[in-house]
């Protein structure tokens, strides 16, 4: 698998698939889950009311439609909260992990992916891109492109660099 790294919004890449951090009622939020949703439009959420009327547990994933994006789906995965307690780094690990597996699934070739559970849920992001970068090292898996998007130039910056590290 290609690991590539941009700085941009995630709501713009045009993949197969974006992954959504979100929160475990599957309703919308803030930061990315927020963004997927307005972009998407109405048609994320309904898709996310019908398949998930419980919503997600902590460190699983599915997916949905991609409404008014130009990805096909939308894979949803709800990471661990740090402030409210959830500091076992398999959780974290398994969001990338299911979002793979939901990605082979659907036959997902590129994947767009976040910093999961590194904004608001405050996720050390040198760690946050350690276990991303663990999980796409050693996967199995059909999918040919995971693409780690960041939001700002620093994190940009910090991805490519451990990513450089790892591959040295």
């Amino acid at each position: 698998m290609n690991i590539t790294v941009v700085e941009g919004d995630i709501t713009r890449q045009e993949v197969d698939a974006v992954v959504n951090a979100a929160n475990s009622a599957m309703r919308g939020g803030g930061g990315v889950d927020g963004a997927i949703h307005r972009a998407g439009g109405r048609e994320v959420l309904e898709d996310c009311i019908r398949r998930f009327p419980d919503g997600l547990p902590t460190g699983d994933a599915g997916w949905t439609t991609a409404g008014r994006l130009p990805a096909r789906w939308v894979i949803h995965v709800v990471g661990p909260n740090r402030h409210a307690g959830q500091t076992d780094r398999s959780l974290l690990t398994s969001c990338y992990v299911r979002a793979l597996e939901v990605a082979d699934e659907l036959g997902a070739r590129t994947v767009a992916f976040p910093l999961v559970s590194a904004g608001v849920y405050g996720w050390p992001k040198d760690d946050a891109i350690a276990c991303a970068l663990e999980v796409f090292g050693s996967a199995r898996t059909q999918v040919e492109e995971a693409r780690m998007v960041a939001f700002d130039h620093a994190t940009y910056e910090q991805i490519r660099a451990q990513l450089d590290r790892s591959a040295g």
